[in-house]
C-alpha cells in the first residue's frame, strides 16, 4: 500500500520539467534551495545549460521541491533559481501502468535508476505533454524504507512530436501506391519505399548508392535528365514525363514530382522523387483519341477527323485561293451483300474497299470512312475541276477487279461517287459535304458504277427524292398501289399461258411514279418486303379469279426482292398466300434477279429449295446482265431463265446481241430449263427467237401491262397473229 502510494505521488513529481508549468508562478517566486548541495554554482549551470528541472521529493514530509534556473538568467554566478512545492499533476491513463511498473522495479531495488518518458497533464486541462524523468532514492531508512527521492525531469514533447511525425512519414512512404526514392545531391539512392520495388523490380539494397541513370531508358521525351537538374537548381522541383526501364527492361513512362529538401546544416540537400507509372494511362488516352479520329474497322480517319481536315483544307484553299474537292463514295447494293452474306463479309469488304480508295488517291489526300459504306475523298491543290473527275474516274477504274479476300473469294463491288468543289459549289465543309452526297444519288440514279458532279439542279431532285419516300410510306394505306398484268406468249403452244405482275404506283398528289423511281425507294427503306407481301397476294387472288373464269391453264409470274430472300421465311409467306387464294402452287412463278441470287448463293439456293417443295417455279429474271457462276446456276433450284431485254432490243441489228440470246437460249436447254425472252417489240424479234427455240416471250409486241379486268378481257380474246403462224 505504501509503495503504491509513493509510486503515485511519484508519478506527479517526475512531471516538473516544462516551462508551462512555471509560467504562472514566474512573478516574485525567487528564492534559494534550502536543500541544495554544498556548491550551488555547478548545479545552478548545469540546471541553467541542460534546461531540465531537479527534483526533491521526501516522502515522510511528503514535500516535493522543485528547481529550475531561469533561462532568462545570464550564465554568471547571477543565475536565478525558480523553486516551487508542486501538486501532483495525472499521469495519462495509457502510460500509469508502464511507469507504476517501471518505479516499483527501482523502489525494490531491481533496477539501479527510475526512467521513464509518459504523458502528464500538469495544469490540468486536458493539455498533455511528454516528459522524460530520471531519478533514484537518495536515502533510505534502518530498514532499507525509502526516506527521500530526487532526480530531473525534462519536456520531450517536441522530440516526441517530431519522432511522431518521422514514424508516420516513413509509414506513409512505405504505403504509398506511388514510387518513392530518396537521392542524395549526387542523384544516388539512398533509399526506396516498396512501391518503387514493385514498379522497378529494384530492391533498397539493389540501387543504394547507385546512380539515377540506373533506370534511364533508351526513349527519350527530349533531354528530360538537364531539364531536370537545372529547374531543380534554380526552382527546388521538377515535374514531368520521362521513360524509365525496369530491371527486367520492360520500359515504362512514369509521371515524375521531384523535389530538394536541404538537410539540417542546409548544405547537402536530398531530392526525393516520386514516380508514377502512367503507361497503361498514356495507351488509354492514344486509344480513345485514336477512337474519337479513326475508324475501328477500316483504320481510315473518321468523321470527326474528316470535318477538322476538310475545314483546314478550306482555309488553306482560302488563303492560297486555291481548290478543293470532296468525293463521296457510296458501295452499290452494299447493303444486299452484307445482308446475304453476313457481316463478318461486309467488314472484310469495307475493308478491302477502303484499302483500295487509299492506294489509289494516294496517301497526301485524306481518305475517311462516314458510315456503313460510305467514304469521303479530299482533294487538295488542284489545278482544276477536271482532277478531280480524273481522280473519281480512277477509283471507279479501279473497282472493276474484284476484291480478294485471299480464301478465293472473289466479290464484284462498284462504287458510285458524288463530287463537289470549293468555291465552285460551297464556301464551308457541311455544304461542300452535303452536295457531294447529293452528287452521289444522282451517279445512282444514273444507272450506278459512275461519277457525278453536282449541280443545283440536283438540290431539287433530291428534294423530290425525299418526298417521295416518304409519300410511299403512306402508299399501302392509301390504296395507292396496284398491280397490273403483261401477257407471256408461247412460241410452241401459240397462245398465252401466263402473265407477269408488275407493281404500279399512282400518288394522289404526285400522280403516277415510275417503278424504276419508287421500287429502288421501297428497297432502301425496307417498305419492299411489306409491299412484296401485298403484291403476292394480289397476284394469287387475281390469278383464282381468272381460273374460276375458266382460263385454268394460266400461270402468274411475281417478282421477289433481296429483302424478302434474305429473311428466309419465303417459303412460309408464299405457302400462306397460296393458301389464302386457294391457288395450285404449280400455276405460281417466282421471279429474282441473277445479282440477288448471286449475292448469297449458299441461302439462295436453301431458301428456294423450300419454295420449290411447295411446288412453285423460280425463275431467274434479267438474265446475262450479273456475275452468276455456272456452278451455281446448275445447283440452284431453277426452272426458267427470263433473258434481259437488252439483248432482245437489237437483235436484228447486233451480230453480239444475237449471239449472246443464242447461248443463253442454249445454255437453258442444256440445263432442261425453260427460256424466256423479255422486251420483245417486233415480228423479227420474234421470229429469231422463235427460230433458236426460245420457248416464251413477253413484250409490246404481244401484249403491254394491263389492269386485272382489262387482262382478263384480252386472254378470252386473244388469238395468234396470222403473221406468227405464217412465221411457224
Amino acid at each position: 500500500m505504501w509503495m503504491a502510494l509513493a509510486a503515485l505521488v511519484l508519478l506527479c513529481v517526475i512531471a516538473v520539467g516544462t516551462r508551462a508549468l512555471w509560467r504562472p508562478y514566474l512573478p516574485g517566486r525567487r528564492a534559494h534551495v534550502s536543500a541544495a548541495p554544498e556548491s550551488e554554482d555547478p548545479l545552478k549551470l548545469a540546471l541553467w545549460a541542460s534546461g531540465e528541472v531537479f527534483w526533491d521529493y521526501d516522502l515522510i514530509g511528503r514535500r516535493l521541491h522543485r528547481m529550475r534556473a531561469d533561462e532568462q538568467s545570464p550564465a554568471s554566478h547571477t543565475i536565478v533559481m525558480l523553486t516551487r512545492i508542486g501538486e501532483m499533476p495525472a499521469v495519462h491513463p495509457h502510460d500509469l501502468p508502464l511507469v507504476t511498473q517501471r518505479l516499483r522495479s527501482h523502489l525494490r531495488g531491481q533496477e539501479p535508476l527510475f526512467m521513464s518518458e509518459h504523458r502528464m497533464d500538469l495544469r490540468g486541462d486536458g493539455d498533455w505533454i511528454w516528459v522524460r524523468a530520471r531519478g533514484r532514492v537518495v536515502e533510505r531508512d534502518a530498514h532499507g524504507r525509502a526516506l527521500r527521492l530526487a532526480g530531473t525531469a525534462r519536456d520531450i514533447t517536441a522530440s516526441r512530436r517530431a519522432e511522431y511525425e518521422h514514424r508516420v512519414a516513413s509509414e506513409v512512404m512505405r504505403s504509398m501506391s506511388e514510387a518513392v526514392a530518396v537521392l542524395d545531391a549526387d542523384y544516388r539512392f539512398i533509399t526506396v519505399n516498396p512501391s518503387f520495388s514493385r514498379m522497378t523490380g529494384y530492391d533498397g539494397a539493389e540501387v543504394a548508392g547507385q546512380p539515377l541513370s540506373l533506370l534511364d531508358s533508351r526513349q527519350k521525351l527530349g533531354d528530360s535528365a538537364s531539364r531536370m537538374s537545372q529547374q531543380l537548381a534554380r526552382e527546388g522541383r521538377w515535374s514531368g514525363e520521362a521513360w524509365k526501364v525496369r530491371k527486367d527492361g520492360e520500359e515504362i513512362l512514369c509521371r515524375i514530382e521531384t523535389n530538394v529538401v536541404p538537410d539540417g546544416s542546409g548544405q547537402r540537400p536530398m531530392v526525393v522523387l516520386v514516380l508514377g507509372d502512367i503507361t497503361e494511362q498514356k495507351r488509354a488516352e492514344q486509344e480513345l483519341r485514336y477512337l474519337a479520329n479513326y475508324d475501328t474497322l477500316t483504320s481510315l480517319p473518321n468523321r470527326s477527323l474528316l470535318s477538322e481536315r476538310l475545314s483546314r483544307a478550306v482555309v488553306r484553299a482560302r488563303r492560297e485561293k486555291g481548290r478543293v474537292a470532296v468525293l463521296f463514295i457510296d458501295l452499290d447494293r452494299f447493303k444486299d451483300i452484307n445482308d446475304s452474306l453476313g457481316h463478318a463479309t461486309g467488314d472484310r469488304i469495307l475493308r478491302a474497299a477502303a484499302a483500295r480508295v487509299q492506294q489509289t488517291v494516294g496517301a497526301q489526300h485524306t481518305v475517311a470512312r462516314l458510315s456503313g459504306d460510305e467514304f469521303t475523298v479530299v482533294l487538295e491543290g488542284i489545278a482544276a475541276p477536271v482532277d478531280a473527275e480524273r481522280v473519281a474516274e480512277r477509283i471507279i477504274q479501279a473497282f472493276t477487279q474484284p476484291l480478294s479476300f485471299g480464301d478465293r473469294l472473289e466479290l464484284a463491288v462498284s462504287p458510285s461517287i458524288g463530287i463537289s468543289l470549293y468555291p465552285e459549289h460551297a464556301q464551308v465543309p457541311t455544304e461542300l459535304l452535303k452536295h457531294a452526297d447529293t452528287a452521289m444519288y444522282q451517279a445512282k440514279a444514273a444507272g450506278r458504277h459512275t461519277w457525278a458532279v453536282y449541280s443545283e439542279v440536283m438540290d431539287e431532285k433530291t428534294r423530290h427524292r425525299a418526298i417521295l419516300s416518304s409519300a410511299l410510306r403512306r402508299a399501302l394505306e392509301r390504296d395507292e398501289l396496284r398491280v397490273v398484268y403483261q401477257p407471256r406468249l408461247s412460241l410452241h403452244r401459240e397462245r398465252i399461258t401466263g402473265t407477269e405482275a408488275l407493281l404500279r404506283w399512282e400518288s394522289r398528289e404526285l400522280g403516277e411514279i415510275s417503278p424504276s423511281l419508287f421500287i429502288p425507294l421501297a428497297e432502301e427503306s425496307g417498305l419492299i418486303v411489306e409491299i412484296g407481301i401485298w403484291a403476292l397476294r394480289q397476284a394469287c387472288q387475281t390469278l383464282r379469279a381468272w381460273h374460276e373464269a375458266g382460263l385454268t391453264h394460266l400461270s402468274v409470274a411475281v417478282n421477289v426482292s433481296a429483302l424478302q430472300l434474305q429473311r428466309g421465311d419465303l417459303a412460309d409467306v408464299v405457302a400462306r398466300v397460296l393458301a389464302e387464294a386457294g391457288v395450285n402452287p404449280s400455276r405460281l412463278e417466282l421471279e429474282l434477279t441473277e445479282s440477288v441470287l448471286m449475292a448469297n448463293p449458299e441461302q439462295s439456293s436453301s431458301v428456294l429449295e423450300a419454295c420449290r417443295a411447295l411446288g412453285v417455279s423460280i425463275a431467274i429474271d434479267d438474265f446475262g446482265t450479273g456475275y452468276s457462276s455456272l456452278a451455281y446456276l446448275k445447283r440452284l433450284p431453277l426452272t426458267t431463265l427470263k433473258i434481259d431485254q437488252t439483248f432482245v432490243r437489237d437483235l436484228d441489228q447486233n451480230l453480239e446481241d444475237e449471239a449472246i440470246t443464242s447461248a443463253i437460249i442454249a445454255l437453258a436447254q442444256s440445263l432442261s430449263l425453260k427460256v424466256v425472252a423479255e422486251g420483245v417489240e417486233t415480228a423479227a424479234q420474234l421470229a429469231f427467237l422463235r427460230q433458236r427455240g426460245c420457248d416464251e416471250v413477253q413484250g409490246h409486241y404481244v401484249a403491254r401491262a394491263m389492269e386485272r379486268l382489262q387482262c382478263l378481257e384480252f386472254l378470252r380474246d386473244y388469238a395468234p397473229d396470222p403473221d406468227l403462224r405464217a412465221s411457224a
